[in-house]
């Protein structure tokens, strides 16, 4: 299913190689307000919720190597109206990450880059690494694969929000496209090959789970997942290194949403659907410096007011709404803009756009009927974006 909504949008991003990624692709086939309100989801919760949440994790992880990146006492309290910001040792170890990911990012597309690759390559060593590893001497049981239990098919439906999520990464290049030389060539080809890599790797950690641990325990575990199977797996002595590799692949995670997030905002200050001085773009480093410093602020107040997660878990269906949205925009363009050169043509269509946009708007239909107060939140964020686009709009004309 990723590989065939990347493949929808490769085609996308070769139609339209523009900064924003769906963006860009909402505003062309259904007009401006679906295009913001999927942008002001991605800054309200999408991209910096989830920057928050995993800087957070971070320096939970951390705390094994230094004690205090955990301490979560307060050493202030800001009240804000009916939230309390709370600065604790952890909140400014998070929020630190974050700005000195944002300050890399911000010296230009070329030093964020070397990070981001070095990063991802650590990340991806590591996670086939231990997969291997696993596998190979490994403490687990094949036998854990014969076990099953009953599966009721709508909360197996819901249960994809979070798969979905986690595979999110896959539509990153779209982000940059602008950035990118020959993006008709280059961003199909990472859109692809990225993708491929990303579900063979998950994949194969979720076998190794299973192979570690029995299935009808998962439910009962109340650490990590990954790092219950590392220790059945290893033993405790590999609680250390793991905590080492999380900070490393969780600050990699975090470095490709301050690279992508951004990109949006810009796009959307560009076109007058975000404050315009988002658009500005820093004259020697190239890059959106104030949508970058936007995004690490807003992230940062999300940390110290510690509700990160749940704007995360409100929106976690937004991510598949927009992306099913997205793709839906391919058979509009299509027909829209028949003749138009297109570098790259999406494989399997439409069979393949129509199977992920279908699925798309299942998953969030069953996640309105079984989690109906937590979707339903989360349709009111992307709905508070409404009077926002309005506001904007009448701000613009009046000048």
């Amino acid at each position: 299913m990723a590989f065939a909504g990347a493949m929808a949008y490769a085609e996308l991003s070769a139609l339209r190689p523009r900064a924003g990624g769906e963006y860009v692709y909402l505003r062309e086939a259904f007009g401006p307000l679906a295009a913001f309100l999927t942008g002001w989801t991605s800054f309200v919760a999408g991209f910096s919720g989830a920057i928050a949440a995993s800087a957070v994790a971070l320096a939970s992880y951390l705390s094994r190597f230094v004690p205090v990146a955990g301490d979560l006492t307060p050493l202030l309290i800001i009240p804000l109206g009916p939230l309390d910001l709370v600065v604790s040792p952890q909140a400014l170890v998070a929020v630190s990450v974050i700005a000195a990911l944002s300050g890399v990012h911000i010296l230009g597309l070329g030093p964020g880059r070397v990070v981001q690759n070095l990063l991802a390559g650590l990340k991806v060593a590591i996670l086939v690494g231990f997969v291997v590893l696993g596998f190979a001497i490994g403490d687990g049981s094949s036998a854990h694969f014969a076990e099953g239990g009953q599966v009721v098919p709508s909360l197996w439906v819901l249960a994809l929000i979070p798969v979905m999520f986690s595979y999110a990464g896959w539509n990153a290049a779209t982000y940059v496209a602008e950035e990118i030389r020959e993006p008709g060539r280059n961003v199909p080809l990472a859109l692809g090959l990225g993708t491929v890599a990303v579900v063979v790797i998950y994949l194969a950690l979720n076998l190794l789970y299973v192979y570690a641990l029995p299935i009808s325990e998962f439910a009962t575990i109340d650490a990590r997942i990954v790092d219950a199977a590392s220790e059945q797996l290893f033993g405790p002595l590999v609680a250390g290194p793991l905590a080492a590799a999380s900070v490393v692949m969780i600050a990699a995670s975090i470095s490709a949403m301050i690279l992508a997030g951004p990109r949006v905002y810009y796009a959307m200050a560009r076109d007058g659907q975000f404050p315009a001085i988002a658009a500005y773009v820093h004259p020697r480093f190239r890059t959106p410096v104030v949508a970058i410093v936007a995004q690490s602020v807003w992230a940062g107040l999300l940390v110290f007011s510690g509700r990160f997660d749940q704007l995360a878990e409100y929106t976690g269906f937004a991510v598949v709404l927009f992306t099913g949205i997205a793709v839906t925009a391919l058979f509009v363009l299509r027909r829209r803009f028949p003749d138009a050169p297109r570098p790259f043509r999406a494989w399997g269509y439409p069979v393949a756009p129509f199977v992920f946009a279908a699925a798309s708007a299942l998953i969030v239909m069953n996640a309105l009927w079984r989690s109906p107060v937590t979707s339903g939140t989360g349709l009111l964020v992307i709905a508070a974006g409404v009077p926002i686009y309005a506001l904007l709009r009448r701000t613009r004309a009046s000048r």
